[in-house]
């Protein structure tokens, strides 16, 4: 378990975990990057609500995408059962 010092809208934190240093540099790239499209449409947002609303935006994505992900496994689902019919 390592740990990885990474900045987001200007404040350093320290991130502890398993997951390589790559990574955790990049969500915190995303998370940075979505903090800064908050506060650019809204300049005067104190850091809290820019929190909250980019949490809000990155949970709608995860939520897309998961409710994606599930309709494309139900197809293949579906295909695979129509192809292993044909060979019965």
């Amino acid at each position: 378990m390592g740990s990885v010092e990474i900045n987001i809208l200007g404040q350093k934190y320290t991130v502890r975990g398993d997951a390589h240093e790559e990574y955790i540099r990049e969500l915190a790239a995303y998370v940075d990057g979505k903090l800064k499209e908050i506060h650019e449409g809204n300049p005067n947002i104190t850091p809290l609500k820019a929190s909250i609303l980019a949490s809000l935006n990155i949970a709608d994505e995860l939520h897309k995408l998961r409710n994606e992900h599930e309709a494309v496994a139900r197809i293949i689902e579906e295909k695979t059962n129509v192809l292993t019919g044909l060979f019965d």
